[in-house]
């Protein structure tokens, strides 16, 4: 073979050598940053649910009240409306039977009832709907803007689902029906599944207690 040839093959060979280093540098450096060459992309996470935040809303009297309202007691939270015909009573009442198992801790919860029908549900129409479950609820309510804000920043979906043609004010909304127990600094601890009984939600609750 002339000498020529064999020195061509050998400088091939160590370019083809010097490339594949160079790609698995490549692939190393974009791993450790995270880029999308990397097979493995280092994260990071606080390992908490991004639920919960600052809001303003109305209460049952007519008051102005924010999350720091409610600080200093676990806070058990649940959005509905006033004329849903089964989730909404059926949780409230549940609620009501958890206010009353936790005997004399319940004075360290606050259950929240907050609407996701703020054209219906008036102060003054809550605090009348409130009458039927336990005296320790919170009713919470204000304008659109205020419902919606406070629906984003508990992950919360609502909206209508069924209206009668004939009268704009009947209709019936579809919405998320988890429950939540927050910190007593107004951090996301629980959820609680619609359905759950009384009994199963005082004893988690008394964990936290």
């Amino acid at each position: 073979m002339p000498l020529r040839r064999v020195y061509f093959y050998l400088i091939l060979a160590v370019v083809i050598v010097a490339a594949g280093f160079g790609i698995r540098a490549f692939k190393d450096q974009a791993s450790i940053q995270g880029g999308p060459a990397g097979v493995v992309t280092k994260t990071s996470s606080s390992g908490t649910a991004s639920i919960g935040g600052s809001f303003t809303l109305v209460n049952q009297e007519g008051a102005v009240v924010s999350e720091k309202t409610f600080h200093g007691k676990y806070s058990l939270i649940f959005f509905g409306y006033t004329f849903c015909p089964d989730v909404c009573p059926n949780t409230l009442s549940t609620f009501s039977t958890v206010m009353d198992l936790l005997g004399k801790d319940a004075i360290k919860v606050q259950p929240i009832f907050v609407t996701v029908d703020p054209l219906r549900d008036t102060p003054e129409h809550l605090k009348s709907y409130l009458t039927h479950f336990h005296k320790s609820f919170a009713g919470l309510t204000g304008n659109v803007q205020q419902i919606e804000h406070v629906k984003k920043v508990f992950r919360i979906y609502a909206a209508k689902s069924q209206q009668d043609a004939t009268d704009p004010d009947d209709y019936l909304m579809d919405h998320s029906s988890v429950s939540y127990l927050m910190s007593k600094d107004g951090k996301f601890l629980t959820f609680f599944s619609y359905g759950m009984e009384a009994e199963a939600i005082a004893t988690k609750l008394k964990d936290f207690l």
